[in-house]
C-alpha cells in the first residue's frame, strides 16, 4: 500500500490499466509452425527433446480426433517403469492447453506396467469421448537415439515423421 500511496493519480491509473490489459489480454499459447512448437517447448519445459515432441504429437492427434478446442480436453498421464521422467506430458500440455492449474491435467504417481513407456488418456470434457494412447518401451530407444544425434527442430521432425505405430497405439 505504501507504493500505491507514493504514486500520483495519472501514474497509478496508467499502471493499473497496464496490469489490467496484461491480465485480460489473450496470450498466445499455441504454435503453428514446427519452429514455434520447439520455442514453446523450450520455454515451458526448459529444453526441447523428443519426449516433448512426442507429447505434442499425441496432443495434436487427440485434438484432431476429438474435434476439440483449447481447454476442451482432460488429460491423465501415467509413466512407465522405464521412463526417466514424465516429460511427454509437458508436450501434451502445450498442445492441448490442459493444465494442472485448470485441474484438467494430472500425472499419476504410480507407474504403469513394465511393458509400457507411458499411458495417456485424453477425454473431451463436453462429449465424453476419450482416447487411450499407449507408448511402448520400444519407443524409448528411438526417442533417446534422436535426442543424442539431433537438436531442436531435427528432433521435432524426427518424431513427427516417424510411423505412428513405432511411437504409440490408440484405443478409442
Amino acid at each position: 500500500m505504501i507504493c500505491v500511496q507514493a504514486l500520483n493519480k495519472p501514474t497509478l491509473f496508467v499502471s493499473l490499466l497496464a496490469c489490467f490489459c496484461l491480465a485480460f489480454s489473450p496470450i498466445k499459447v499455441r504454435a503453428e509452425t514446427p519452429e514455434e512448437w520447439v520455442k514453446l517447448g523450450q520455454r515451458v519445459h526448459g529444453g526441447f527433446g523428443t519426449y516433448i515432441a512426442l507429447g505434442i504429437r499425441i496432443g495434436l492427434d487427440a485434438k484432431e480426433r476429438l474435434k476439440a478446442q483449447p481447454r476442451d480436453l482432460d488429460v491423465t498421464y501415467q509413466d512407465g517403469a522405464n521412463s526417466p521422467c514424465p516429460c511427454v506430458v509437458d508436450g501434451i500440455m502445450i498442445a492441448t492447453v490442459a493444465t494442472p492449474g485448470q485441474n484438467s491435467l494430472r500425472v499419476l504417481p504410480s507407474k504403469t506396467n513394465a511393458g509400457l513407456f507411458g499411458v495417456v488418456v485424453i477425454k473431451h470434457k463436453k462429449t465424453g469421448e476419450s482416447l487411450r494412447y499407449t507408448i511402448p518401451n520400444s519407443a524409448k530407444v528411438l526417442l533417446d537415439d534422436w535426442n543424442n544425434g539431433k537438436k531442436g527442430i531435427e528432433r521435432y521432425d524426427a518424431v513427427m515423421k516417424a510411423p505412428q505405430a513405432s511411437l504409440f497405439q490408440i484405443e478409442e
